[in-house]
């Protein structure tokens, strides 16, 4: 074989070897990065549950005898998804609800139960107070007294929790009307 000949052949042999090799090696690299830059991206906060993005501001309770009270104060939410409450439990109370307030037929301002929970929007707030929305206390066996404290939980659609303690205090307002319910009559 001629020189020319064997340079050629030497130069064919290597480029077959050589270019499927380099093109393995250019995948193998682009697919490490890509996976690196997957895995290295910081974490959002809709994957925290909503208990841990949530905390409330000046809550209180109202003081009552016996009967009915509400708490109040001004939930935040840091994450960044809407997170909403469906569900709250508290030491001093049998019974709870979260209410709204709304204008009924008669153009009343009436409270009622919430459908669906209280929403509370990514990087917002919901104010909870008399006469709006608010978390209501039924069939109190105790009273509350100004200067006691309650303990809430708050449960999520996420089946995530947030626990959080709150002052009673004197508070003459929140004497609101209750909508009389079709399926069940709401004599609170």
């Amino acid at each position: 074989m001629t020189r020319q000949k064997l340079c050629e052949r030497h130069y064919t042999m290597n480029t077959s070897k050589t270019l499927p090799r380099a093109a393995a090696l250019l995948a193998v690299s682009l697919l490490a990065l890509t996976g690196c830059a997957s895995t290295a991206a910081p974490a959002s906060d809709d994957s925290k549950p909503a208990g841990d993005v949530v905390t409330i501001e000046d809550a209180w309770v109202k003081s009552a005898p016996d009967g009915m009270s509400a708490a109040f104060g001004m939930l935040e939410n840091t994450g960044d998804a809407d997170v909403t409450v469906v569900s709250v439990e508290s030491n001093v109370s049998p019974m709870m609800e979260l209410h709204e307030t709304v204008e009924n037929e008669a153009g009343e301002m009436v409270m009622r139960e919430i459908e669906g929970g209280f929403v509370i929007p990514a990087g917002g707030e919901l104010a909870l107070e008399p006469g709006a929305n608010h978390i209501m206390l039924m069939g109190l066996e105790n009273p509350l007294v100004a200067g006691d404290e309650a303990t809430f939980t708050l449960t999520f659609s996420d089946d995530s929790t947030y626990e959080f303690t709150a002052p009673v205090k004197d508070y003459s307002g929140a004497n609101e009307n209750y909508e009389e319910s079709d399926d069940e009559g709401m004599d609170h």
